[in-house]
């Protein structure tokens, strides 16, 4: 049984990978998730500044989690030093560094980073309406590096589509679909406070409750551009992963199942993959992807 995948030029033996995110903010975390056999490693993503989380930043709920979290808290100088040539040593999958959030900061951090990075993912977190910004974020990346470059999408933009061809247009090699969804509000009745520690009480969910709309979003790229989609959103098995592939990725990501439930979830996940394609009678991950009808 081959679960192995090749797009825009990475290979990985399987198709799992962390999202960007807390459990890939520090090196010695990085190396334990790779330690669990994913794919691919995905950076926390990193700005031009040190981010100021608010505390606490992320709460399970039910099934999800809420999230106030932000970019790296430690400077890009920190990164650059230390972390990223610690994790390109530790590290032998392909490494995907996770930079954000406009053209300027892009231009000012890529030319460092690059010798660090397999690849790179752009964080957007644009709510806009019109798809300039998502492209123009794409051109400066691509104007430094001839290294892979994904864009990801928040699942809030008015055509999915529109704006993964932006970035196509921009020199995209490939959409990562979606980011997590909100704002969103819980409410501790006995408190009547929130769980999260932003000023509002305000986060942003993720995890097994958002996977139907992740789903939808990964097909709707995949059938608006010819690059591969990276899918994210709810994977809290293999099952759910191989319908991300179905649904048109040629590779996946998770953190919030892992996050609330260990990172040995992607050990797991990965180990079970082979059954689930023997079930379905399929030999090759490949012959799986895009392979969700749309014709009903």
């Amino acid at each position: 049984m081959d679960i192995s995948t090749e797009f825009a030029g990475l290979k990985m033996d399987n198709p799992l990978m962390p999202a960007a995110g807390p459990l890939t903010g520090k090196p010695s975390l990085v190396k334990s998730v790779a330690e669990q056999g994913v794919g691919g490693i995905v950076t926390k993503t990193v700005s031009t500044e040190a981010a100021d989380v608010p505390k606490p930043a992320i709460a399970k709920l039910g099934e999800g989690v809420l999230n106030c979290e932000k970019w790296a808290e430690e400077p890009p100088s920190q990164w650059i030093d230390d972390y990223y040539p610690r994790i390109k040593r530790d590290v032998d999958v392909p490494v995907i560094v996770s930079l954000g959030y406009n053209p300027d900061q892009i231009k000012e951090l890529l030319p460092e980073i690059e010798p660090f990075a397999d690849a790179f993912e752009l964080s957007s977190h644009y709510l806009g309406r019109d798809p300039e910004p998502i492209r123009e974020i794409a051109s400066a990346a691509s104007d430094l590096t001839d290294k892979p470059i994904f864009v990801k999408l928040s699942p809030h933009v008015p055509d999915l589509g529109e704006f993964a061809s932006a970035a196509v247009d921009g020199g995209a090699s490939g959409i990562v679909a979606i980011n997590s969804v909100g704002p969103g509000l819980e409410i501790d009745l006995e408190t009547l406070r929130s769980p999260l520690g932003s000023e509002d009480g305000y986060g942003w969910l993720s995890g097994p409750p958002i996977k139907p709309l992740a789903l939808q979003a990964v097909n709707e790229i995949y059938n608006s551009v010819e690059v591969p989609v990276i899918g994210v959103g709810g994977i809290a098995s293999a099952h759910d992963l191989l319908q991300f592939v179905a649904a048109g990725a040629s590779a996946t990501q998770m953190l919030s199942h892992a996050i609330s439930e260990g990172k040995e979830r992607y050990s797991e996940i990965i180990k079970n993959i082979p059954e689930e394609l023997e079930r379905l009678g399929t030999e090759t991950l490949s012959e799986l992807v895009g392979k969700y009808d749309n014709s009903r």
